[in-house]
């Protein structure tokens, strides 16, 4: 017997030659009706804080690093773009002379924008006033033709962006000894202002003393020959764009793009370069930024 559950019968036509066949139709297939979908799930709130969180020195020459807002895309310091890790950490700082206030900006992935001001506390420099005149006068054209091409040396070092974390380390000091010359000071000729120390001076009181990478770092700049004013002169690289600089070596004790770990030997004081002694010259940019190394240290 044939099962009709979908199939229907219907009756020959009348004078067919065949009156008592049945002609077998199928029904047509019913269209199920579509099965109602739930929403997708809200996308999960990003984890974090809502604004920014820091800790550091906010004084001229000093320094921050923090946490930005849940949900960032972007931030800036000022005008200054900053490099965000994958977790969001950022390091800025202040040029010896930035002005009292400074604002970090974040905008969010919804583009709503978070912002948190910051007070920068101004410093006393030590300023001395000497009554002579300023050297007139610039560099003389042979000067300058040897001193171009180490400029842009210099230049294409502090461009570079190592990978390193460096930047998140408490550092140590390179050496300790006598500090000889203080970041910021600076000299006034009867009114006009001379260029003002742009890092910190340690002597020990001879030469060949070692010392040592005060962060981890990538070697960015490690001269193969005296620079005019420098002398022997490395460069190292933080990361997040904060690198130090060592002048006046007598000998240099890594090579360009070595990674180099805090506390590792990387040279010897000297008095090569524009010295009138054997001491460590240090120094420390962020970006354009000029800082005063002492304030990355603990107490000697």
């Amino acid at each position: 017997m044939l099962a009709l559950a979908s199939c229907a019968v219907v009756p020959a036509s009348e004078g067919s030659d065949n009156d008592n066949v049945e002609v077998v139709q199928p029904l047509p297939t019913p269209v199920p009706s579509p099965t109602p979908t739930a929403p997708p799930p809200p996308p999960p709130e990003p984890a974090g804080p809502t604004t920014f969180v820091y800790t550091g020195e906010l004084t001229q020459g000093g320094w921050i690093r923090g946490q930005v807002p849940a949900g960032t895309v972007s931030a800036k310091l000022d005008d200054q773009d900053l490099i965000l890790s994958n977790d969001g950490a950022f390091f800025a700082a202040f040029d010896r002379d930035a002005g009292a206030s400074a604002m970090l900006v974040a905008t969010l992935r919804d583009g709503q924008t978070v912002e948190s001001p910051l007070e920068i506390a101004p410093r006393k420099w030590n300023i001395e006033h000497v009554n002579v005149a300023k050297h007139s006068g610039g560099p003389s054209a042979s000067f300058m033709k040897r001193r171009r091409p180490e400029l842009e040396k210099i230049y294409a070092a502090r461009a570079v962006l190592a990978k390193s974390d460096g930047w998140t380390q408490s550092f140590i000091w390179p050496v300790k000894g006598r500090i000889s010359g203080r970041f910021g000071s600076q000299r006034i000729y009867r009114g006009e202002p001379g260029s003002y120390h742009t890092g910190l001076d340690i002597a020990t009181g001879e030469s060949g003393t070692p010392i040592v990478a005060p962060a981890d770092g990538v070697v960015v700049l490690a001269a193969e020959k005296p620079f005019s004013l420098e002398g022997n002169l490395l460069m190292i690289d933080h990361g997040m764009g904060l690198n130090s600089a060592f002048l006046h070596l007598s000998e240099i004790d890594v090579r360009d793009g070595q990674k180099v770990k805090q506390g590792q030997m990387i040279g010897r004081i000297g008095s090569s370069g524009r010295a009138t002694g054997p001491h460590l010259h240090w120094s420390i940019k962020w970006r354009d930024a000029r800082l005063d190394p002492l304030l990355f240290l603990p107490s000697m």
